[in-house]
């Protein structure tokens, strides 16, 4: 007598895993699709939030600071004749002051009438102190914002140059070389800044090396192809020990290609490839990930080492 199947065993659960199949490979589609430009626009909101964090604002703040110093005309309620003390306005030295209600104090009429009308139907209404009226009148007169930062990205693009040239003379690149060494003799700081120093040289700096084409070489055994950047032609001596031309060639390593491994090749045993530089640094900083899309070119280029590994093999 057969007896009945549990419901668990009635629809298995391959079954019904497999019913889940076309909603979980859209949910990947979709996130394929949002993921590269949501992260990136997150990238670029957090750089800048940085930028503004440790750049920007205290560069505002400060610039604030010098003004007000450099500027600010207070004067205490206390320093005033005894009957003078308390009025709306008051004149010093051929100047009308007004009164700040928050703490007492006087500043120039002309000052506290701008702020007014800057805040002007707004909660905050009137700054308390004759400090704060300042701050609010120095933002409002030298530090507006569509004015602030082209400036300032002048000035810091001025300053950028200078710093550049001042390296390049001998004084300047004498004292740039005993402060980096300085930094070190720090234990903790030098390895980040070593690291930080090599990835910004890779982006910024004059690159002495010229790569010229893209190569694949077995490295670092037979069998195993590696991806390498033609820098030259070999040494001659080389040359005439190994019988044939030999190339010069760069194998960087992944993630970062900030260093690697300089060969002499036998021209015979170098596969030209038929990508830019700028593919193959993506694909040795995404570790493979990232793959030139299989074009025309790239079709021929898997053909060319295709043949190549057969000969190889034969």
């Amino acid at each position: 007598m057969n007896e009945p199947l549990p419901p668990s065993q009635e629809h298995p659960p391959q079954a019904l895993l497999s019913g889940f199949r076309p909603i979980r490979l859209a949910i990947w589609r979709g996130l394929a699709v949002l993921l590269p430009p949501l992260l990136t626009i997150i990238i670029f909101l957090w750089a800048g939030g940085i930028v503004k964090s440790y750049v920007l604002d205290p560069l505002f703040f400060g610039s604030r600071y010098v003004l007000i110093v450099t500027t600010a005309h207070i004067v205490p309620e206390r320093s005033l004749p005894a009957g003078e003390r308390g009025r709306p306005t008051v004149k010093i030295k051929g100047v009308e002051f007004s009164r700040v209600r928050g703490d007492g104090t006087y500043v120039p009429a002309h000052v506290l009438d701008t702020v007014q009308e800057m805040v002007s139907g707004a909660e905050i209404g009137t700054p308390p102190t004759g400090l704060e009226v300042y701050q609010r009148y120095v933002e409002q007169r030298y530090l507006k914002p569509h004015l602030f930062f082209p400036v300032f990205c002048v000035l810091f693009i001025f300053l950028v140059y200078l710093v550049g040239k001042f390296i390049a003379v001998g004084i300047g690149r004498f004292l740039w070389v005993r402060s980096e060494n300085v930094v070190e003799m720090v234990p903790l700081v030098r390895e980040v800044y070593g690291a930080v120093k090599q990835v910004c040289d890779f982006i910024l700096s004059e690159r002495t090396v010229q790569f010229s084409r893209v190569v694949a070489v077995e490295w670092p055994r037979k069998g195993i192809w590696s991806l390498a950047f033609v820098t030259s032609e070999g040494v001659p001596d080389i040359e005439k020990a190994a019988g044939e031309p030999v190339y010069a060639v760069l194998i960087p390593t992944s993630p970062m290609p900030v260093t690697g491994f300089t060969m002499h090749v036998k021209r015979s045993d170098v596969i030209e490839l038929s990508i830019t530089l700028d593919q193959a640094l993506q694909v040795i900083v995404s570790c493979g990930v990232v793959v030139p899309a299989r074009s025309g070119s790239h079709s021929e280029t898997l053909d060319v080492v295709q043949q190549a590994i057969e000969d190889r093999t034969q």
